[in-house]
């Protein structure tokens, strides 16, 4: 199942689901909820940390290479 197939849901399968949702965990479906949306959180940090990252090892890279064209003598044209 795609992203398209998930946009296109009706409202009668969102009850499908949850009446499914219902029948699986009954009393523990709050604290399921609960647990994926920390899960979700968590994984939204991670995420965030690991584009820090990126974004700083590319901003070094950059800065290294700029001073590398600086110190390079120019070439002869010819």
């Amino acid at each position: 199942m795609d992203m398209t197939t998930l946009a296109f849901m009706g409202w009668q399968e969102l009850v499908v689901i949850g009446v499914v949702a219902i029948l699986i965990f009954g009393r523990r479906l709050p604290e399921v909820g609960r647990s994926l949306g920390q899960g979700l959180v968590e994984f939204k940090k991670g995420l965030k940390g690991i584009k820090e990252d990126v974004d700083d090892a590319t901003a070094e890279a950059e800065d290294i290479a700029s001073e590398v064209r600086s110190e390079a003598p120019d070439k002869p044209k010819g």
